[in-house]
């Protein structure tokens, strides 16, 4: 989870490969949260079966303001999107995997900016939908909403 964008993946039905779907520019905290609502259209339409929001840590495992935040954000998610499942998976390095990939694909550093959160989303959920599948259990931490925001 970005503090200006959100970078949004999706996976096949059969939870076997990752892929971009698009990204979407935050807001400031509010009653009136366009990226929150757009989020909740595309599982919505994608008729997804769990929402995976990754989770800064610095490389020690420890956690940050920026975990603080993605907290936040899943925790305002997971009043939004229930009765789907909101998990925070670990994020560590997502970003930078997902720069050297578009790179390896022959991006131009300067045109990153437009789809490296969308990589790192992929990054992030072929992650785990690769652990779900070697595990048979869902990762990361299951993120409850706010007390009232069933």
């Amino acid at each position: 989870m970005g503090t200006v964008r959100v970078g949004v993946a999706a996976s096949d039905p059969d939870g076997i490969v990752a892929h971009p779907v698009e990204t979407v520019a935050c807001v400031t905290p509010g009653p009136q949260r366009p990226d929150i609502a757009r989020i909740r259209e595309i599982v919505a339409e994608r008729d997804a079966a769990v929402v995976y929001v990754g989770l800064p840590r610095h490389l020690s495992g420890r956690e940050g303001s920026s975990s603080a935040l993605a907290r936040t954000y899943a925790v305002a998610l997971a009043g939004a999107l229930a009765p789907v499942p909101v998990r925070l998976v670990d994020e560590r390095l997502s970003t930078v995997t997902a720069h050297q990939a578009l790179h390896a694909s022959g991006r131009a550093g300067r045109r990153h900016r437009g789809v490296v959160d969308q990589a790192a989303a992929v990054v992030i959920l072929q992650a785990a939908v690769d652990q779900e599948r070697s595990t048979g259990a869902r990762p990361g931490e299951l993120v409850e909403p706010a007390a009232g925001e069933r």
